[in-house]
């Protein structure tokens, strides 16, 4: 669903005053600045983001630091992202809202909710389908574990497990350690990808750990 409004021809003090007031709060888990969309594939994979983890605000024509130069032709950008959503599996929701802060400059502003579609997936060219969330203020691509957690975490329901030797093994570690990447949890007990995969989604269903991506891949702590 794509709700346009260029109803803003004029300054809107209202919206103005919002506007200041998220370039003040800096990008964070749920907003995000970009001066231009130069590369609107940049864009679309922020929106996925947001709508795969908790929803957010996305910003055109805010600079990282927080001010606000704006853009000359919203109409024009506003296209070019339109154009590379069509890449985006599932259909994103989203709401998007041209701002004036001047007589010849504006701000694009994407608002994303939550998706009861997650997880999105961005399909461009020749590139593997990828997933992205967000992670402090940062986008970042999907793990295998990350996207099936995001599917089943949709109609959360009771989470079966068998707390066994490999269980305990996971939770000695954790006693002595903040937390666990993938890679140490197989080496730690010798599963196969297979079976390490399926064990720590399902303790993250369960709430017993907590995962949390990184550039360098996920890491799993205690719930």
């Amino acid at each position: 669903m794509h709700l346009k409004n260029f109803e803003a021809v004029q300054v809107d003090d209202d919206q103005l005053f919002e506007l200041r007031r998220l370039a003040l709060e800096g990008e964070g888990l749920q907003l995000e600045f970009k001066r231009r969309a130069t590369h609107p594939e940049k864009v679309i994979r922020e929106m996925i983001a947001f709508a795969n983890t908790n929803g957010g605000t996305l910003l055109v024509g805010v600079d990282d630091d927080g001010s606000i130069p704006g853009i000359k032709y919203p109409d024009e950008e506003s296209m070019g992202i339109e154009e590379m959503l069509k890449h985006c599996k599932p259909k994103l929701v989203y709401h998007e809202l041209i701002v004036a802060i001047s007589n010849n400059r504006y701000v694009i502003r994407y608002d994303i909710p939550q998706s009861d579609k997650r997880p999105h997936f961005f399909e461009f060219g020749n590139e593997a389908p990828s997933a992205y969330v967000r992670a402090a203020d940062m986008s970042i691509k999907a793990s295998a574990e990350m996207q099936e957690i995001i599917r089943r975490k949709r109609k959360p329901k009771d989470i079966q497990f068998t707390y066994g030797e490999h269980e305990k093994i996971l939770m000695a570690y954790l006693q002595t350690h903040q937390s666990i990447t993938f890679s140490e949890f197989r080496t730690l007990t010798k599963l196969n990808r297979f079976k390490a995969s399926r064990k720590l989604i399902l303790l993250v269903l369960a709430d017993v750990l907590k995962i949390t991506a990184g550039e360098k891949g996920d890491v799993y702590s205690r719930a």
